[in-house]
């Protein structure tokens, strides 16, 4: 155990903050972080919108159904984005073969691990985080409100700010149930009978026994209907899962 590892483990989501501005040099210094993170074949497949205009984060957390997004000191909209290397390598608007669906993972994961970065440089600075997926919720509105071109999409938004709370920290999976050795091993399952137990116990407490469920009921409820099925369809406008193959040989 060292400081680096005891931040990573006491991470927790923030979702009150104090009305009180992150400095623009913060901002920066998490930026920076985050551009620290490794990336794919050197491309540096993402870009950062720092969101602070009221009423932006205010449309932002309406259309995310967050109202932490508008409370935030900043918001920062993190967006997988191909354009720039298309541009810098001259391709223009024109998807080429880079627009295929390894480029749209590979800009995905970039992504993600900047924001993971500036997640904890964020956090160590003694400011509270939460990732917002829920900007996904409406995502051409999104994408029309901060102007978002072709070929680049917004993964979530990181909101930042210092923290009116520290709520309890949400138990994870046994790490039995998630470190596997050699091979898949589908008999680690057996594990998550008693994590169960720990999230319900989890819930009961954080909710004065309003809710009361366990970590395999709550996935059976997300699990029931499709979430977001626009996005695949929002997805090739953008550019990104066009399938290239043959293309080049039948030019």
């Amino acid at each position: 155990m060292n400081d680096t590892i005891r931040l990573i483990q006491d991470h927790r989501s923030v979702r009150e903050y104090l009305p009180r501005e992150v400095s623009e040099e913060m901002i920066e210094e998490i930026v920076r972080s985050a551009q620290s993170a490794a990336t794919s074949s050197f491309v540096q497949a993402y870009t950062v919108i720092a969101v602070r205009d009221p009423k932006i984060k205010r449309e932002l957390a309406e259309l995310s159904g967050n109202r932490h997004v508008e409370t935030c000191s900043v918001a920062l909209v993190f967006c997988a984005d191909a354009r720039r290397m298309m541009e810098a390598a001259g391709a223009g608007g024109r998807a080429g073969e880079l627009s295929n669906t390894e480029l749209f993972i590979v800009a995905t994961v970039d992504t993600a691990l900047a924001a993971e970065n500036a997640a904890l440089a964020a956090e160590s600075m003694g400011l509270g985080i939460c990732f917002v997926g829920g900007i996904r919720n409406q995502i051409r509105e999104v994408t029309r409100l901060l102007e978002i071109p072709r070929f680049v999409y917004p993964v979530f938004a990181l909101t930042v700010g210092y923290p009116a709370e520290r709520p309890e920290k949400k138990p994870r999976l046994p790490v039995e149930a998630v470190l596997h050795r050699d091979r898949y091993e589908p008999d680690r399952d057996a594990h998550i009978a008693d994590y169960d137990q720990m999230v319900s116990a989890y819930y009961r407490a954080r909710t004065e026994g309003k809710r009361t469920h366990g970590w395999s009921e709550y996935v059976a409820q997300v699990l029931q209907a499709p979430r977001r099925p626009f996005m695949f369809d929002y997805l090739r406008e953008q550019g990104f899962l066009e399938d290239t193959r043959g293309k080049s040989r039948q030019s």
